[in-house]
């Protein structure tokens, strides 16, 4: 690419930022409180690195050694590029055994679904790396807003107790909720699902709990999240085009790839 030639990473990101902004404008709300993540499974870290060198900070992985593997390539090659310090987030299902890597990898999980996946997280988590000492790791706790039995996630009606325990657990600050709702008709179809997301975690605060994230919304919905006060918009498609074939390694085990972004 020529420098007289458009940037089409950099056109994409800044359209995708203009629908951000055009949404949190109509709720009355500051763009700037909305975290755009850039959802890069199924693509190459070369794809991350030249989304990265637009300004793009937060990806997300569905795919544990996916994930790890560009994590560990691009954190090499970050300090000689004027990146950013990009941001892993986890958003896919997560087995019991594959926890670990998660924990020391990554800074983000949006898809923490029951307590024992929560408890190994924190005794994973650990307290440093390269030598500098390592953040709790941020997470979310996954509902399935829409009750299918295709996707993961926690019933509403019991988030509160998971909730609770999550937060008393070490090593991890719990954010706020998750949810990737079944697809709807129209804006206020859309609306629905993110607007009850938005009252469990209202009632959350109610119970005493600081949380302020809503990860909600993704390519085709993020309007309907915007205006129902998603924190964290979840995009693929918009940014990084259609996915490339899943291969046999990206098995994403039960409660499937959780739907697209």
């Amino acid at each position: 690419m020529s420098e007289t030639e458009p940037n089409p990473w950099l056109s994409r990101l800044r359209q995708v930022h203009a629908r951000i902004d055009a949404a949190a404008r109509q709720a009355g709300r500051d763009p700037a409180s909305i975290r755009l993540l850039a959802v890069s499974k199924t693509f190459p870290a070369e794809a991350v690195a030249a989304l990265a060198a637009c300004g793009q900070a937060d990806f997300g992985e569905n795919y544990v050694q996916e994930g790890a593997a560009k994590i560990t390539a691009l954190r090499a090659a970050g300090p000689q590029l004027r990146w950013p310090r990009l941001h892993w987030h986890f958003i896919g299902p997560l087995q019991s055994n594959k926890t670990r890597e998660v924990a020391e990898q990554f800074d983000w999980v949006h898809a923490v679904d029951r307590l024992r996946l929560a408890q190994r997280l924190s005794a994973q988590r650990p307290a440093e790396r390269d030598g500098q000492p390592l953040a709790p790791l941020q997470v979310c706790i996954q509902v399935n807003i829409s009750g299918e039995a295709s996707k993961s996630g926690v019933a509403p009606e019991a988030v509160a107790e998971l909730a609770h325990a999550v937060a008393g657990l070490p090593h991890l600050r719990l954010r706020g909720l998750m949810c990737i709702p079944a697809p709807a008709e129209g804006l206020q179809g859309q609306r629905a699902p993110f607007a009850r997301l938005r009252e469990l975690l209202e009632e959350l605060g109610r119970q005493g709990l600081a949380l302020d994230t809503l990860s909600m919304g993704m390519s085709a919905d993020l309007e309907a999240a915007v205006l129902e006060g998603a924190t964290i918009v979840r995009v693929g498609t918009a940014l990084f085009g259609s996915r490339p074939p899943l291969r046999g390694t990206h098995a994403s085990g039960p409660g499937g790839a959780n739907g697209r972004a």
